[in-house]
């Protein structure tokens, strides 16, 4: 289901967004849409990865863009808040970004930040949340093994759901799986899925007890609604800080998978501060109405990346798109 470039590049736009927060070390956010047939989709590798990585996530937008998407099992997900790796004093101003949200997922480890710092946004996130609420931490493969362990004992008191990607290995992974197994808090993969030669690999190495799972580095929904049929454990279906139409993918996702048992990480529109439409794809009572979006013309107007900036997505398209010809 290749369709010729000069079909993706007929109505592709490339918008440059600004952040309200830094948040991965960016404070813009690049993506490229184009229509398909079955409507907008959208292409937003991040900008350091390379063509051949990035060729899934064309993958994924050709999907989402001229396939019709698999049968739903609901018409609304739950979504959680994200937390980014902020001082303790601005966790409140971000999570009323969220409003209704029940589950935060902290950011925790990042490069030049501390254990303490850590420690400090969890108790701010779990002063705003009550004691219902529920906190899960993302370690974006931060620690080794004995960090994983030390900072997993540090921030347990805060009642934790589960700790994603504390480590960077599936080795490591099905270690500190182990050293906290007696705690009863669980391990997700999000990097060790999505960035794997082998996505199934920690599944297989009973190396974490659920999956984060993204729509457009997996190759789109119907290979991602694959992974998690063949790995036959509990997922979470996640974003990549997309624009409402990359959303618009994880929550088709979501909808068509038949269990569901976590709030997923589809809230990250929030993190924004401008969309490609006027009607985002944000929380209401924390959860997402499962639609397409059709992007405002104005808004692509407004927001629309310089022409070098173009230039350099179409290029990038051009060669993914020559990757997935070969």
């Amino acid at each position: 289901m290749l369709p010729p470039l000069s079909d993706i590049l007929a109505s592709a736009r490339v918008v440059s967004l600004p952040l309200r927060q830094k948040f991965r070390g960016v404070e813009t956010r690049e993506v490229a849409l184009f229509e398909g047939p079955e409507g907008w989709t959208e292409f937003s590798p991040f900008l350091e990865y390379d063509d051949e990585e990035s060729s899934a996530w064309l993958t994924a937008a050709i999907d989402f863009g001229w396939r019709a998407a698999p049968p739903i099992f609901r018409s609304g997900i739950r979504v959680n808040a994200t937390l980014p790796a902020v001082d303790a004093a601005k966790v409140a101003v971000i999570l009323d970004q969220f409003p209704g949200c029940r589950t935060v997922k902290v950011k925790v480890a990042e490069a030049g930040q501390t254990l303490a710092d850590d420690v400090a946004r969890v108790a701010a996130a779990r002063e705003y949340l009550g004691a219902e609420g529920r906190i899960r931490l993302d370690a974006n493969a931060g620690w080794n093994v004995d960090e994983a362990e030390h900072a997993i004992h540090a921030l347990a008191p805060y009642d934790l759901e589960y700790i994603e990607q504390p480590c960077a290995t599936v080795d490591e992974l099905a270690d500190i799986r182990k050293r906290v197994k007696y705690m009863g808090l669980s391990i997700a993969a999000d990097e060790s899925v999505r960035k794997a030669s082998d996505p199934l690999e920690v599944a297989r190495a009973g190396a974490a007890n659920l999956l984060v799972i993204k729509a457009q580095p997996l190759g789109g929904i119907h290979r991602a609604l694959s992974i998690v049929d063949e790995a036959g454990l509990p997922v979470v279906i996640s974003s990549a800080l997309e624009t409402s139409v990359g959303i618009s993918m994880g929550l088709y996702l979501a909808a068509a998978v038949s269990e569901l048992p976590y709030d997923c990480g589809l809230a990250t529109v929030s993190l924004l501060a401008a969309d490609v439409t006027s009607d985002s794809l944000v929380p209401v009572e924390g959860a997402i109405d499962v639609r397409r979006v059709v992007p405002d013309a104005a808004l692509l107007d407004r927001y629309a990346a310089d022409a070098e900036r173009t230039a350099w997505w179409h290029e990038r398209l051009e060669r993914c798109h020559a990757l997935l010809k070969e």
